[in-house]
């Protein structure tokens, strides 16, 4: 058997496949970010997993495309732990980047990823390319899940946010001090938490106030993630993940003001892996 995951911060998402290439079961775990969780809460979260724990012995290849595996160090960690629950796999582990590339294209263009977090890479047909590290939900994650939701808090206790989302804000959320530090500063997945108020531009009715902070999020993603690549101005730019599915129609408007051509727009790239793995199969049986 042949697993497949697209792991985030805030979850992963796991699909078993024969060695024909049929789907065997879906499942998920929580998020297995190397960055923000050591080896033994990765495990954990691993053997919590009753799909997982019951195909461990049988599985033969592991490939996971996960957040926080941009360094050689947090690959070969989580590698490692991989190989320590499925004793039998051979495991590939790459950065997310990869399973946005594969889920969108198989030409040159420059992919960008807006979930949990946020990154951006180009690719030239083969080869996936990094230029800007990213340095996590602290310094960068511009237009990201974590970015909007510190967004959000923020305008709420600085009195920014209108009265009419402050009193909805205030109705779906937990809000007393105490409880988002102590979820920030001690808790964790911290950029999960953060994410998680995110939720409230996405599910609420888009008002005047969301479409401005959804812009300029985009906005700065535009600047900062995008335009660094001069080859935005010759291949096209797609974007994947929950935050860009529903911000699409304000990244089509910041793509069009720079003449950028926009690719894709997906929401998960999972079902591109599978398709992507399944052709690798094909190959390897004729």
């Amino acid at each position: 058997m042949i697993l497949i995951a697209d792991g985030g911060s805030t979850k992963a998402d796991w699909i078993c496949l024969d060695t024909s290439g049929n789907q065997v079961f879906k499942t998920r775990t929580n998020g297995l970010n190397p960055e923000i969780l050591n080896a033994e809460a990765v495990l954990a979260r691993l053997q919590e997993n009753k799909d997982l724990l019951n195909c461990k012995d049988q599985v033969a290849e592991v490939y996971f495309y996960g957040a926080g595996c941009g360094t050689e160090r947090m690959t070969l960690l989580l590698k490692s732990i991989f190989e320590s629950f499925f004793t039998n796999a051979k495991v590939d582990v790459k950065e997310d980047t990869f399973a946005a590339v594969y889920a969108v294209t198989t030409q040159p263009g420059i992919v960008c990823i807006l979930g949990t977090g946020s990154n951006s890479s180009y690719f030239d047909g083969k080869n996936v390319e990094t230029r800007v590290a990213s340095l996590g939900y602290i310094l960068m994650d511009e237009a990201s899940g974590n970015y909007f939701g510190k967004k959000l808090i923020q305008d709420y206790y600085y009195g920014k946010m209108p009265k009419k989302e402050a009193k909805l804000f205030e109705e779906q959320y937990n809000l007393e001090a105490d409880t988002i530090k102590r979820n920030i500063y001690k808790e964790e997945n911290p950029n999960a938490y953060l994410a998680t108020f995110a939720e409230f531009l996405l599910r609420n009715e888009r008002t005047a106030y969301f479409n401005k902070i959804l812009r300029a999020g985009i906005v700065e993603f535009f600047k900062n993630r995008v335009l660094t690549y001069k080859e935005c101005e010759e291949v096209p730019v797609h974007f994947v993940g929950s935050i860009a599915f529903f911000g699409k129609d304000i990244i089509e408007d910041v793509a069009n003001y720079y003449r950028i051509v926009l690719g894709k727009v997906i929401r998960r790239p999972i079902d591109g892996l599978i398709e992507y793995h399944q052709e690798k199969l094909k190959l390897k049986q004729i």
